[in-house]
């Protein structure tokens, strides 16, 4: 069986892309859900945190169009 977290050549870009889209968007819902848990001045550092995650969503969902998928 093929295993995701061994990260082996034999993975196409675009399964890898989509297993780190989805992983940042569960670090980013983490993150934002833990926020609202701390004190002003860290729920901001945490929110902060959050929004550079959702940068590279943004940034690994691009690539993803930009893709060529063979049919």
């Amino acid at each position: 069986t093929r295993r995701m977290y061994a990260v082996t050549a034999d993975f196409k870009n675009e399964e890898m892309l989509a297993d780190a889209f989805e992983t940042l968007a569960s670090a980013r819902t983490i993150a934002s859900d833990f926020a609202h848990l701390l004190p002003a001045s860290q729920r901001r550092t945490l929110l902060g945190i959050a929004q550079l995650i959702m940068l590279g969503e943004l940034a690994v969902n691009r690539v993803l169009d930009n893709l060529q998928i063979p049919d």
